[in-house]
């Protein structure tokens, strides 16, 4: 029978840029701890309210990323991501009640389809045809709209989904971390999952292995449309309405997530834990730089500073382990 790994087995399993990216995890928050101290004399920054706050922030750009890390694994990316959660979360805040739910998922999932064809099939560079996908959505939610802010207001669940508590906890981090399951089920216990990273790491290899790869492009970029749509739900139960470009601000915070948390932009290499510290990593430091009073400028290039150093530490050790 197989023993059960010890922790200290366990804990050796964890790669280095998770542990880069929980060790500036702890440096982000004694920074902004004697940040606050010396401001405002308090430690607020440490407090379980504003922890828990940041956490159901995290959760919006968390089920977004974790979407783009399924991309991202297979060595392509995904940049229809803004009008994607953007169009997913005008439609359903527009149809309202519970048919909201399949009909945003629906569009997601419809983007994400189109998306894994014109990969898969037509072999446009992922990076090209996204961009046209989202070129297109934006075009079509001027015509729904006519260029103006809908005046439809986000359904009841919507709201409790993203800004509602249950035992003190957002529910929002409930549908981060079920989100986050499935996906890390998909990952590790499904052959989607074992083709994902082997189609990142060598997808002719797999081709000839007899496994059918375009499928597995289309289901990763089929998963990456659903949860951007799920964001754009969450986003707009948190705003109370839907609006156009709500999506924009999350492309490249979800790509920097994953990347920081040690996801190989050329693929077949990361972990969700990874993700998941690199998501927390990049909202604590917004906030940070946001409660010090930070200036726009000062802020932009702190935050660039940060990602460029994280992934220099990251392209150091993927050289050194070859």
């Amino acid at each position: 029978m197989q023993q059960p790994l010890s922790l200290k087995s366990r804990l050796g399993e964890i790669d280095k840029p998770t542990w880069y990216a929980l060790l500036s995890i702890g440096v982000v928050l004694v920074s902004g701890s004697i940040g606050t101290l010396v401001t405002q004399g308090t430690l607020s920054f440490l407090s379980p309210y504003y922890i828990l706050q940041q956490l159901q922030i995290a959760a919006f750009l968390g089920v977004a990323a974790t979407g783009m890390m399924i991309v991202i694994l297979l060595g392509h990316i995904d940049l229809s991501l803004p009008w994607v959660l953007t169009s997913s979360a005008m439609l359903a805040a527009g149809i309202g009640g519970w048919a909201a739910l399949p009909c945003g998922l629906a569009v997601g999932a419809a983007a994400g389809l189109v998306n894994g064809l014109g990969v898969a099939y037509l072999r446009v560079p992922s990076m090209i045809f996204t961009l046209g996908t989202n070129t297109v959505l934006q075009g079509l939610m001027v015509l729904y709209t006519g260029g103006f802010a809908p005046r439809s207001e986000a359904p009841e669940w919507m709201e409790v989904l993203a800004v509602g508590r249950t035992l003190s906890i957002p529910n929002s981090l409930f549908v981060w971390i079920l989100v986050g399951g499935v996906a890390t089920f998909v990952l590790k216990k499904t052959a989607l999952g074992r083709y994902i990273y082997a189609v990142g790491n060598q997808e002719q290899a797999v081709y000839l292995s007899g496994v059918r790869t375009h499928l597995v492009l289309i289901g990763a970029f089929v998963m990456c449309g659903v949860c951007s749509a799920m964001t754009g739900m969450l986003l707009a139960g948190f705003s109370h309405k839907a609006y156009q470009a709500m999506g924009n601000d999350y492309l490249m915070p979800a790509i920097a997530a994953v990347v920081i948390g040690g996801t190989n932009i050329m693929g077949g290499r990361g972990t969700y834990l990874g993700t998941v510290l690199g998501t927390i990593l990049i909202v604590l430091l917004q906030s940070m730089l946001s409660v010090l009073q930070m200036p726009e400028a000062g802020r932009q290039i702190i935050y660039g500073a940060v990602i460029i150093a994280m992934l220099l530490v990251y392209g150091r050790q993927h050289q050194e382990g070859r």
